[in-house]
């Protein structure tokens, strides 16, 4: 079972690859040089994991069912929240909270998971297939995916000032 798709444009996004074997979720967000691993494993309604390498990179941990998505990427200073609600189709929630976090608008079906994270102007299209993962957790990959290019571009500004 894998997960495929991109988040974000053409110029300014990644490249999703992950396997599926039921409990691991293992592969690539973005390029050979310019990604991150992903490596999350699912016990119960635990998801633990890490993005990217021992350096840069970032820890997962939280609660994953097949109708909630609630938890932390990055440490408990410098992280994210991500909160998800399933209804039928529709996986909808929040992105680094209230104030200055992002909507996270998502369709999931058996075959296919796409929408956008983020709002017109900041945000990120999602594409992905499933084949075989759950929504909620290809939900998951792809706000790591929307974290970790927004890390990627900032540290790019950052580099150029």
């Amino acid at each position: 079972m894998n997960l495929n798709g991109r988040i974000g444009g053409i110029a300014q996004g990644y490249d999703v690859h992950a396997a599926w074997d039921g409990t691991h979720l293992t592969g690539r967000i973005g390029g050979t040089f310019d990604g991150k691993d992903i490596r999350l494993s699912v016990q119960g309604d635990r998801v633990t994991g890490r993005i990217g390498g021992t350096f840069e990179g970032f820890d997962v941990t939280g609660d994953l069912s097949g109708d909630r998505v609630d938890v932390r990427l990055g440490g408990r200073i410098d992280g994210d929240d991500l909160h998800l609600t399933v209804s039928g189709t529709r996986i909808e929630g929040r992105f680094s909270g209230r104030i200055d976090g992002k909507d996270v608008n998502l369709t999931a079906d058996p075959e296919r998971l796409h929408g956008r994270i983020g709002g017109v102007v900041d945000g990120k299209d999602v594409h992905l297939t499933l084949a075989g993962v759950p929504g909620t957790l290809a939900a998951l990959a792809a706000a790591c995916a929307y974290k970790a290019l927004e890390d990627q571009q900032a540290a790019s500004t950052a580099a150029s000032t």
